[in-house]
């Protein structure tokens, strides 16, 4: 039986902590785009914030659009997988204030040039988890062992 829940605000949070990979959605010149950036999980206390580096005028540098960011695993042998999607605005930064440069590089795989520090802060997160039934195999696995 395919069960469907909803992740908690924490579950979500410890998800984002644990990846380094995922795809920021906006609308540039009118089309959506959807690329996927390195990011790093910036908490203050109650202000939550996904920080990426792009290079300077591209399509996602864009401060004051409002966007999606998202990231999900998936285990397709066993039909499980989990999705969080944090609903925010982009907005740049000063990587040198407060030590942010420091604290919170998103350590982008690309560097040359990437010096268009962003963040998504975030009004919505949500997340949710899926596990479908599991396939039924014409054959046993022990018999083979």
């Amino acid at each position: 039986m395919s069960t469907y829940q909803d992740l908690t605000y924490d579950q979500c949070l410890e998800l984002l902590r644990g990846e380094q990979v995922g795809r920021l959605a906006m609308v540039a010149d009118d089309q959506p785009i959807i690329l996927p950036v390195n990011y790093r999980v910036v908490q203050i206390d109650s202000i939550l914030w996904i920080a990426i580096r792009t290079r300077p005028g591209n399509e996602l540098d864009q401060p004051g659009v409002r966007c999606a960011f998202e990231i999900d695993g998936y285990d397709t042998d066993h039909r499980r997988g989990w999705s969080v999607l944090v609903r925010g605005t982009l907005q740049r930064v000063d990587p040198d204030a407060a030590g942010f440069r420091e604290r919170f590089d998103p350590e982008p795989w690309l560097t040359e040039g990437r010096e268009s520090w962003l963040v998504v802060e975030a009004y919505r997160v949500t997340g949710r988890e899926v596990t479908g039934t599991e396939p039924a195999w014409a054959f046993v696995t022990e018999a083979y062992l």
